[in-house]
């Protein structure tokens, strides 16, 4: 889950659809998985004007179909990708570097949910991928109950 569609999504309708959904895309692959075997959507249904990071307000507006779109979904897991989507889901203030490498919990749907970093953050920063693998290999480990 990410934090608010960008230009290219916002034109397609689709989350994820630039050079960081492609890099989202390798990563799923890496881990077995394809693209539409997950539910991608973001914290913000439209693109904040400017591109600017989403305001508060705007998530309050929101939060009630994010919530009602989790709910139907009834994910497994959520992975929040990104100290926006990550701070929003978890109505926290701590960085992702704090929040990272634990088992939280969705609302009182109580899904599981773990943090790692934004696919557009590892187009900026190649040596936190590492990072993300091991974040991802955690969730996996939750969905299938080898971790508590």
């Amino acid at each position: 889950m990410g934090e608010a569609p960008g230009s290219e999504e916002d034109k397609q309708g689709l989350p994820f659809v630039g050079r960081a959904g492609q890099l989202l895309n390798s990563i799923l692959f890496s881990i077995g998985l394809a693209r539409d075997e997950v539910y991608i959507t973001n914290v913000l249904k439209c693109r904040p004007p400017g591109n600017r990071d989403p305001m508060g307000e705007e998530v309050i507006q929101c939060e009630p179909y994010l919530h009602d779109q989790i709910d139907h979904i009834k994910p497994e897991i959520i992975v929040a990708m990104g100290r926006f989507a990550a701070q929003a889901l978890l109505k926290s203030t701590a960085s992702i570097a704090e929040l990272r490498g634990q088992r939280h919990e969705y609302s009182d749907l109580k899904i599981p949910l773990i943090v790692t970093y934004h696919p557009a953050y590892l187009l900026r920063s190649l040596l936190e991928k590492k990072k993300v693998w091991k974040d991802l290999q955690f969730a996996q480990s939750l969905v299938d109950g080898s971790e508590n």
